[in-house]
């Protein structure tokens, strides 16, 4: 698993979203200067964050996004693979997108077995940190400010 630029910016705007939780909206202009990532690219990741049920939006003037639900409902490893796809370095160890490997033996491909448990150290970690997390630590590094918008990623 690679974390691409999108996969990254898909995290910092729920990390923005997850901070303002249970607050209004959060207009897309806003994260986007914030977190400085095009606009329309952000619009993109959100619009995609939307059609996996992570996001919300509102539209007209007064529109933006939210989290759809409770950010200690968000798993990292949920976000992750709605928007890169499988954690599993290799396709032949991923439990979710498996595809057969060309070795001519898996259950004895030493390659196999290492990248397994690579797999599973990823997984473990990434279900168990949720965005409401993910936040915590933003502030604890930070510090708290008053404004949650004032929070760099």
């Amino acid at each position: 698993m690679k974390l691409s630029l999108r996969g990254e910016y898909a995290l910092r705007a729920l990390v923005v979203l997850g901070l303002n939780y249970g607050e209004a909206v959060v207009r897309i202009q806003t994260i986007s200067e914030q977190q400085n990532v095009p606009k329309r690219f952000l619009e993109q990741i959100l619009n995609d964050l939307k059609s996996a049920g992570i996001v919300e939006s509102k539209r007209g003037i007064s529109g933006g996004y939210r989290l759809s639900k409770a950010p200690e409902k968000i798993s990292l490893a949920l976000v992750i693979r709605h928007i890169e796809g499988p954690l599993a370095p290799v396709r032949c160890v991923s439990e979710k997108f498996y595809a057969r490997c060309s070795c001519p033996d898996e259950s004895k491909c030493g390659i196999r077995s290492v990248m397994k448990e690579v797999r599973d150290a990823i997984v473990a970690i990434l279900e168990g940190v949720t965005v409401a997390e993910l936040c915590a630590r933003v502030k604890q590094l930070q510090g708290v400010h008053a404004n949650p918008l004032d929070y760099i990623i």
